[in-house]
């Protein structure tokens, strides 16, 4: 067990599958407490139940982060069930790509509203109960999108570009006793891929794909950041494939 980990509850969004569920399942292993939110609740039923077969201590809530009222509730059943909030990973993301002259603005739109408003839902939520603990941190799940573009990136890129000013917005700003993370991930083995509506795009995306790294990989940043001493904020990781060079 790792001590800075074991009982700290954590709450992840987008739980269901890829990143967001791995991290569950490691830092269950570790001893931590964790509350799972996705829209799919037939998963989070089978994650959270193998996770208590091996004797983790998880709860699961259906979570859309488009709708503030939804992540604000989630939140408050967070506290309610385990009596406080320590770290609120913010997973849930939606990657559509397209190129810009497809107009496929209701897919812009989607992205928008998951990838940007859906963390800044998870900020309001949980920033006045970290507030009152006077202790607590946030992990935001970025993207190597965030960083560069791409043909057929540029509003992913954007919402992620984005991802990266409200990460270090809320960084300085939230003062010496909570801490804030940014990970940014490069290509990583999960369903990201299947939002992507047109088909040769879907294909070229999952053959870029081929070479990514297991979702795990990305726990494993993720618990690194959380398993500091108190006084070491972990602002970014960024970590890819090894054959990655952009």
């Amino acid at each position: 067990m790792t001590t800075n980990i074991q009982g700290k509850v954590v709450a992840i969004t987008g739980a269901s599958s890829g990143i967001g569920g791995a991290t569950a399942r490691l830092l269950a292993q570790e001893g931590a407490k964790v509350v799972l939110g996705a829209r799919r609740v037939d998963r989070l039923e089978a994650l959270a139940a193998d996770l208590k077969a091996k004797g983790g201590e998880v709860r699961f809530r259906a979570l859309d982060v488009t709708k503030r009222e939804d992540v604000a509730a989630f939140v408050d059943f967070t506290v309610k069930e385990f009596g406080r909030l320590d770290v609120l990973v913010n997973n849930a993301g939606v990657m559509p790509l397209s190129m810009l002259a497809e107009l496929k603005v209701d897919e812009w739109n989607r992205m928008i509203d998951v990838n940007i408003r859906g963390v800044l839902h998870g900020i309001a939520a949980g920033l006045p109960v970290m507030q009152r603990q006077q202790s607590g941190q946030f992990i935001n799940v970025s993207s190597t999108s965030g960083h560069s573009v791409a043909p057929s990136t540029a509003i992913y890129s954007a919402t992620k570009f984005a991802l990266r000013a409200i990460t270090e917005g809320l960084r300085q700003e939230v003062g010496p006793h909570l801490r804030v993370t940014l990970i940014s991930p490069g290509a990583t083995e999960s369903e990201l891929a299947e939002s992507i509506s047109d088909p040769n795009m879907r294909e070229a995306v999952k053959g870029y794909r081929k070479g990514a790294i297991p979702a795990e990989a990305v726990a494993r940043a993720i618990s690194y950041a959380i398993a500091q001493p108190a006084e070491v904020d972990v602002s970014e990781i960024i970590v890819r494939p090894t054959a990655a060079k952009y």
